[in-house]
């Protein structure tokens, strides 16, 4: 019977590819825009239009405050108050605290409204730089390291919402802030008050933009430094027993500190240029301070200007000065943030080097024939791996392919799931060639047991149900009774809710291939890959493990990566690889009666399991 085997479904318009554009930090900023404004939503748009309505709302009242305030001083002023009447103070006052109050009303609006907007953004943005990492290469993943890798998508996310939060609601509303103080201070006085205003301002912008980009610097040094130390910890951590084997605790202790060392560089130097920066820009707001209040008390004296337009100068310079003096750790936070979103971008910005066509459709299966036709391959164009392999492992039939180390017989494995593809032939699946079908749908019809099964931090449950996502309980449990590890779970305090420890460390070498087994079991592919599954196993569990594999495969396209020759002496055809190469071909009998590579590979491994001849001298182990 004929069956399709479904893609993994199209992305909804919510999880597209975040895609940068070449140029720099300003190109990453753009291509948030579409998160921002999405054509596919109208209820982002709203939000987003709501949250600047409010925005300018909120300026407009806390440019109003100083206005009420003057008058209220004015009307408070020795003659300038009717006798017995209060009610035009009492007004302003009341007029002066609405204003306060709407300013902040709007404000905290705003962030409301605006609030799904931003987190809808950094959530779309992330999903896709976890589905980007995830199609990238095997080959890329085996050189990057972890930490550094997890450290620069957390800090890349979180700028995200730095830079929105801060380049929307400070800068944005701080330079509309001014524009308006600007004009208030130039209809009500004069275009000097606007222009020292406005000078003390671009003063201010300015320093702050040549003293942040030269500290820059340090900040990049920074995350470099971090992600290092990020990195050697986790590496270390993860390899805790073989720290322990060899007593080498102080020397990851000396290599972290070295990492740590580099980072309290970077920072003191950061902390030092901060505090330049901060006296500056106290420095320049002073300045101008001074210069409005004189000319303001010079008005006074002239009898141009009341009491009242004193103080509203000295308090739309210091209202603006609040702003202003946070623009400063405002513009270090987005220019720091930039900082992380480049290094994100810069993991984006990695090409798929394995990648569905455009016209790629599922995998057929019918039988699961399996061919191999003149495969080249190498992992480097300098040092090719695979010479011309051919093979074919009929539907229904088990092939073994065994071999020195560095034959290239795990590359197959790798090149079957294709991790990587093929620099010559082709791999066909019924007689359709990989390259052509979808890579969701190319897994889904292969099912692998490894020779290393990692699992993950989590229940004995959750690691057998990943192998189909949705299994039922029913399902899970009847795939580990296949596997012959039920009653060991069943025996353990928690059953199948217990804990199997970071990369399964809890549970011994049999047990977790058993997992492994039970995974691929309830996964049901029509294609099963055993890739050296009992090699790391004494001889017991190995028995046990390879009886258990029989089970699994009757019946179905099984393909047999092994070492150990024993393993494979019952496969339908045993290939033979070396340097590359298939040298010989058939089955266990008929390789040994003809006396090749196969034959002395048998001898070998039949003399090293009967272990080696006594030395003359030495006692024999009792």
């Amino acid at each position: 019977m004929r069956r399709t085997l479904p893609s993994s479904g199209t992305p909804s318009p919510e999880d597209t590819a975040f895609q940068p554009r070449p140029g720099g930090e300003m190109a990453a900023v753009r291509s948030l825009i579409p998160y921002i404004w999405p054509r596919d939503s109208v209820e982002t748009r709203v939000r987003v239009v709501i949250a600047m309505l409010l925005l300018i709302g909120a300026k407009v009242a806390n440019v109003y405050v100083p206005v009420f305030y003057k008058h209220a001083i004015d009307a408070l002023t020795p003659g300038n108050v009717p006798g017995g009447v209060l009610s035009i103070p009492v007004g302003l006052i009341l007029a002066y605290g609405f204003a306060r109050v709407t300013s902040l009303v709007f404000a905290e609006l705003r962030d409301a409204v605006f609030a799904t907007v931003a987190q809808r953004t950094i959530r779309r943005v992330a999903l896709s730089v976890f589905r980007h990492l995830h199609a990238l290469s095997l080959r890329f993943h085996l050189e990057r390291q972890t930490g550094g890798l997890t450290r620069s998508l957390e800090r890349g996310t979180r700028a995200i919402e730095a830079l929105l939060r801060y380049a929307l609601f400070s800068i944005v509303p701080t330079l509309v802030e001014i524009a308006l103080v600007c004009v208030v201070l130039w209809t009500m006085f004069s275009g000097w008050f606007a222009l020292a205003t406005f000078v003390t301002v671009a003063g201010y912008i300015l320093y702050t933009f040549f003293v942040s980009e030269w500290r820059i610097q340090f900040r990049r040094v920074m995350n470099d430094t971090d992600s290092v130390a990020n990195t050697k910890a986790i590496d270390s951590l993860l390899n805790y027993e073989t720290v322990k084997y060899f007593g080498n605790e102080e020397h990851e202790a000396r290599r972290y500190d070295g990492a740590l060392q580099s980072y309290e560089k970077a920072a003191v130097r950061s902390q030092q240029s901060l505090s330049l920066l901060n006296v500056g820009q106290s420095a320049i707001i002073s300045a101008g301070l001074a210069v409005v209040m004189g000319m303001a008390a010079n008005g006074i004296v002239r009898g141009t200007m009341s009491l009242g337009d004193f103080v509203l100068v000295n308090t739309y310079l210091l209202q603006l000065y609040q702003p202003l003096n946070f623009f400063g750790v405002v513009y270090r936070e987005i220019k720091q943030s930039l900082t992380d979103i480049e290094a994100m971008v810069k993991l984006l910005s990695v090409g798929r080097e394995v990648a569905d066509d455009a016209d790629a459709k599922p995998l057929a299966v019918d039988g699961a024939e399996l061919r191999f036709e003149g495969v080249e391959f190498g992992y480097d164009s300098r040092r090719p791996i695979l010479k011309g392999v051919g093979f074919t492992v009929p539907a229904g039939k088990t092939v073994a392919i065994v071999g020195p180390s560095g034959a290239g017989k795990s590359t197959i494995s790798r090149l079957l799931f294709r991790f990587y593809d093929v620099n010559g032939g082709r791999i066909l699946i019924d007689g359709q060639d990989i390259r052509r079908v979808t890579q969701s749908s190319l897994r889904a019809s292969i099912g692998i047991v490894p020779q290393d099964t990692v699992l993950f931090n989590d229940t004995v449950f959750y690691n057998i149900a990943y192998g189909r996502a949705g299994a039922s309980p029913a399902e899970v449990e009847q795939a580990a009774r296949l596997a012959h590890i039920h009653d060991f779970v069943m025996a353990l305090p928690d059953g199948y809710q217990t804990m199997v420890g970071e990369r399964g460390l809890k549970l011994s070498g049999g047990e977790k291939q058993r997992v492994a087994i039970a995974r691929t079991i309830l996964k049901n592919p029509a294609i099963l890959l055993f890739d050296e599954a009992t090699s790391a196993l004494d001889t017991h569990t190995e028995r046990e493990i390879q009886a258990n594999l029989r089970e699994v495969s009757r019946g179905r396209t099984t393909l047999v990566i092994a070492h150990r020759l024993s393993t494979v002496i019952d496969a339908d055809e045993i290939l033979v690889l070396e340097a590359g190469r298939v040298i010989e071909r058939g089955r266990h009998l008929e390789l040994l009666a003809a006396g090749g590579a196969y034959a002395s590979l048998w001898a070998r491994q039949q003399e090293s399991s009967q272990g080696p001849a006594p030395v003359p001298g030495v006692l024999a182990p009792t």
